[in-house]
């Protein structure tokens, strides 16, 4: 069979629907392109958006915490010392000296003295009258002066109110003098450290080093409830329920502030870990909070009081001592010693706890190695009841007790 050749008019007809199918075809590849061009620039801009929307916010906290922020200056008069050479006999042969270091004296043979920086620190002022959070590692030194340095260079001599012995806390206040007025002062406002979330954005202020004052650095929360033992092989501590953070803090960023992108203070910067970068860590501020309550109201630290003996309980402690819980506090104490697992006379006594009983929960709070009961008892108010969750001889109960001011 032989094939049918196509008229001219057939062919004009396919040729101009071919024209039309690619036209078709090309305006929708065109029209796709263009619309993920758009959608990629629209993805950038929102990202480029973000992304100064965060620098924003940061620069604006920055800008809105900084001027409450001071260094701290550490001085202490220490003994001069003379120093020379003492001759080694008259050999020619050994015609050289020794080093000695003795005391420089006056003519009356005192000890000559001078006034030397030894340490720096951070802090941050809390009221208009000049109290400044810190940490108490860097003002326990009772024989030094303490010199605080505001951001617009100001200097005040500074006398410490309160140091609390239960954690890395202290509390200053700068001394007014007529040619040196407490006024004009910027302060902090204080933010909620358990409304805080891992990954979310943090800025440490602080002077660092003890020289580069109002250090910025930025990151993010890394982890909360964080338990280390900080200083160095002289002295140390166990500080319990930090924020670890990945923003960078120096030595001399001790004390100043933590600071979410609302510009509020969510912890105090107290240690780094020396082994390892990027991870920092904080006191959240909701820990120390009735404790500058009780330095603004008092002068001093007053902690809550319930008047026992405890040891925390893990699972190792709980068989030894055939106790059926695995964790809380137990009050453990050797009356016949005078160690008492509850103190006479005491909150916990008129509250009727016993010797052996282990304390479960404060407040629905659970009391584990994280969350010690000294810790949550350092957060509850003087003179208000608060339930005790209480393990005794296998039943457990609720037992109500009313904290005291500690003596």
């Amino acid at each position: 069979m032989e094939n049918t050749p196509l008229k001219p008019a057939k062919i004009f007809a396919f040729m101009l629907s071919s024209a039309l199918l690619g036209g078709i075809a090309g305006s929708y590849l065109t029209s796709t392109q263009l619309q993920a061009s758009l959608l990629d620039y629209e993805s950038e801009t929102t990202a480029q958006e973000t992304s100064y929307l965060e620098e924003s916010q940061v620069i604006d906290t920055v800008q809105s915490v900084s001027p409450s922020v001071v260094s701290i200056v550490v001085s202490k008069d220490l003994p001069l010392y003379r120093q020379g050479f003492l001759p080694f006999g008259n050999d020619p042969f050994f015609n050289f000296g020794v080093p000695y270091q003795e005391y420089d004296r006056d003519e009356e043979g005192n000890i000559k003295s001078e006034r030397v920086q030894v340490g720096g620190g951070s802090g941050f002022i809390i009221s208009e009258d000049g109290l400044i959070v810190t940490n108490r590692h860097v003002v326990d030194d009772e024989e030094a002066s303490y010199t605080v340095v505001t951001s617009d260079g100001r200097e005040f001599e500074a006398d410490v109110l309160a140091r609390d012995t239960l954690s890395d806390f202290a509390v200053l206040r700068l001394i007014e003098t007529e040619e040196n007025p407490v006024k004009g002062l910027s302060f902090v406002e204080l933010g909620d450290s358990d409304a805080l979330q891992i990954g979310q954005k943090v800025v440490a202020i602080g002077n660092a080093l003890a020289e580069y004052q109002n250090t910025v650095t930025t990151g993010v929360v890394s982890g909360m409830g964080r338990n280390i033992t900080a200083g160095s092989l002289q002295s140390s501590e166990d500080l319990v329920n930090l924020i670890q953070t990945d923003a960078a803090i120096n030595p001399g960023n001790s004390g100043g502030p933590l600071v979410n992108l609302k510009g509020q203070v969510v912890g105090i910067n107290t240690a780094i870990a020396a082994n390892g970068e990027g991870i920092g860590f904080a006191i959240p501020i909701n820990d120390v909070k009735l404790l500058i309550h009780t330095v603004e109201e008092t002068g001093e630290i007053i902690r809550p009081y319930l008047g026992v003996r405890f040891m925390m309980l893990d699972e190792k402690k709980a068989d030894e001592l055939q106790i059926e819980v695995e964790g809380g506090a137990v009050l453990v104490g050797n009356e016949a010693e005078g160690e008492f697992a509850v103190i006479p006379g005491s909150p916990a006594d008129k509250a009727g706890l016993k010797i052996k009983d282990v304390i479960l929960e404060v407040d629905g709070e659970t009391v584990d190695l994280e969350h010690p009961l000294h810790h949550l008892l350092a957060q509850k108010p003087i003179d208000e009841p608060v339930i005790l969750t209480i393990w005794r001889s296998g039943e457990t109960m609720k037992i109500e007790v009313t904290l005291e001011a500690a003596q």
